[in-house]
């Protein structure tokens, strides 16, 4: 397996040139991106907003290699994700990139505990190590003392915290969040926002969101709005 980190201060961390995917449609093609381009630095925190179905899942998946591009190239901490082999993808997912998605997608039969340390057992973290980690984490989120209650057991607010605390369990460089607070109420989206800011800030992450909330949207280092399958400036900072 190829090893990551070839990023220097002079370059992107994340960088996409011609983004294109296009997908069937009947007897036609629905092209969803039609050139997209990005480049952001390191521990930015980037929202990409729009409207419904104009591309912004496409695109983050694009970027964490869990879909491949028509055309065009996704390149992070420098190497080039859209043309790495099988081996080298499963590298990314499990120690560069990470993921949040609106549907939590926290394994329900264990505990908050347990599904934070999932991505720990997959590199075979030492035991003494996954458990400090999950501890930090889990104090991270405020969610100590519901360590061991399983997501049903959990308010909405409480597992989209666990899930964010197992995004960040083996300390990735790039976070990928796909509508993080669409499920939540106000004041509990609300603290959402307050801990991915703060895991940018204390994780040294590069954080992506897609989004509409208007609160990350104002918290967000840039925004950019995909349009007609193309990224730009957004119109407004509430998109």
């Amino acid at each position: 397996m190829t090893e990551f980190g070839a990023a220097t201060p002079r370059t992107p961390f994340v960088e996409a040139t011609g983004l294109v995917r296009d997908f069937p449609s009947g007897e036609g093609i629905n092209q969803v991106l039609r050139g997209v381009d990005l480049a952001i630095g390191r521990g930015s925190f980037l929202a990409v907003t729009g409207r419904s179905g104009v591309g912004k899942t496409t695109l983050l998946n694009l970027l964490g290699g869990l879909d491949r591009p028509t055309a065009g190239r996704v390149v992070v901490d420098g190497r080039v994700v859209s043309e790495l082999g099988e081996a080298d993808l499963v590298q990314l997912r499990r120690g560069v990139v990470a993921y949040v998605f609106q549907a939590f997608g926290l394994i329900p039969f264990l505990s908050a505990a347990e599904n934070v340390e999932v991505p720990l057992r997959l590199v075979a973290a030492p035991a003494g190590d996954r458990e400090e980690r999950v501890r930090e984490l889990l104090d991270l989120v405020g969610l100590t003392k519901r360590a061991r209650h399983r997501p049903a057991e959990l308010s909405g607010g409480e597992q989209q915290r666990v899930a964010v605390a197992r995004a960040l369990s083996n300390r990735p460089a790039l976070l990928l969040a796909d509508e993080p607070t669409g499920q939540l109420d106000f004041q509990t989206g609300r603290s959402i926002i307050t801990l991915l800011r703060s895991a940018v800030q204390t994780e040294g992450v590069t954080a992506i969101v897609a989004t509409h909330d208007p609160l990350l949207l104002d918290v967000a280092d840039e925004v950019l709005e995909i349009r007609d399958g193309r990224l730009g400036p957004a119109s407004s900072r509430r998109g």
